[in-house]
């Protein structure tokens, strides 16, 4: 059995950013070495017109596909969403292997968040396909230069579940870029790799998102977190309109929302919020908390969001729906 199975039948995309010259093309190729991934099929972006990813990926025999006609945050809108979906035709009449995940590397310019958009935006897409994991390489020697450079690189760490510092062989992590990494995405849990190795499992694995409510817990103080949590089960006519109210406010500086959520019309089991920029994903019930905890948590990653904001909105929301 495949180590990461695709979840209620969707296969899973798991997403590896990072900023030029992380090291993404020589983790994938030590990654999708190990037989449990060798069902993997591979999306490259490519910024230019010469496909050297490819080239150098595809010594091994694993399934790829090219997307070389630009940036992929430039082209995800058709690109991408017509790759995963002839992909998907071509495993379902048994044109290409049955392949067990999709993974899709970005071009190192690449904001991330037009590519979250396209998987969980095109009910195509969606009906096939889950979001499982977004993993942002940055290179320990020039991580710290780079991001105060580029707001690309930036963006790809605010929007990671799971960070990897790169080339900790060549040099060893200096604290300027653990505090820009803590000031960016506190939540996002941390770890090193020389050479390009670390555990695929990891690297892809599901269920991220109580490792990223806890995290964040213990950060609230971040500038680009913002942490709400609520003992009493929370309406869900309020929780919808306290969602619509927030995207249409924050917009684009509402780079990531996450929550675990008890309604108050069923609190035995949480709801899952997932949201990026505008875009609001469909409630998803769990079938049952993670742990003893089952109070709400969200947390927001955000620019330029008033901290209190969020909590203001909700508390409003809730006092207009019980009188209502």
């Amino acid at each position: 059995m495949s180590p990461i199975a695709a979840p209620e039948g969707r296969l899973p995309v798991c997403v590896v950013t990072g900023f030029l010259g992380a090291g993404k093309t020589t983790l994938l190729k030590r990654v999708l070495r190990d037989p449990r991934f060798a069902d993997s099929a591979v999306i490259v972006n490519e910024f230019g017109e010469v496909p050297l990813d490819h080239d150098l990926i595809a010594a091994s025999e694993d399934m790829l596909i090219s997307v070389s006609t630009g940036c992929l945050c430039c082209v995800v809108r058709s690109d991408l969403t017509e790759t995963l979906l002839d992909l998907a035709r071509r495993r379902a009449a048994a044109e290409v292997p049955a392949y067990a995940r999709v993974v899709i590397e970005t071009s190192g310019l690449a904001d991330p968040a037009p590519i979250l958009h396209a998987l969980m935006a095109d009910e195509r897409v969606a009906a096939g396909h889950r979001l499982q994991s977004v993993a942002t390489l940055v290179d320990a020697a020039t991580g710290a230069a780079v991001l105060e450079r580029h707001p690309e690189a930036q963006r790809q760490v605010m929007l990671a579940d799971r960070l990897l510092l790169t080339k900790t062989d060549l040099a060893p992590v200096p604290a300027t870029l653990e505090t820009a990494l803590a000031a960016l995405n506190p939540a996002a849990p941390r770890r090193v790799a020389a050479h390009g190795e670390v555990d695929p499992e990891w690297l892809f694995a599901p269920g991220s998102l109580p490792a990223f409510l806890e995290a964040n817990a213990r950060h609230t103080e971040g500038v680009a977190s913002i942490v709400l949590e609520r003992e009493a089960p929370i309406p869900a006519l309020a929780l919808t309109l306290w969602l619509q109210g927030l995207v249409e406010h924050c917009g684009p500086r509402l780079l990531r929302l996450k929550g675990l959520v008890a309604l108050a019309e069923a609190p035995e089991k949480p709801v899952a919020l997932h949201a990026v920029q505008h875009l609001l994903h469909p409630l998803e019930w769990l079938d049952a908390w993670p742990g003893t905890d089952r109070h709400s948590r969200i947390v927001l990653i955000g620019e330029g969001i008033p901290r209190h904001l969020p909590a203001r909105l909700l508390a409003a929301i809730e006092a207009e729906v019980r009188d209502s």
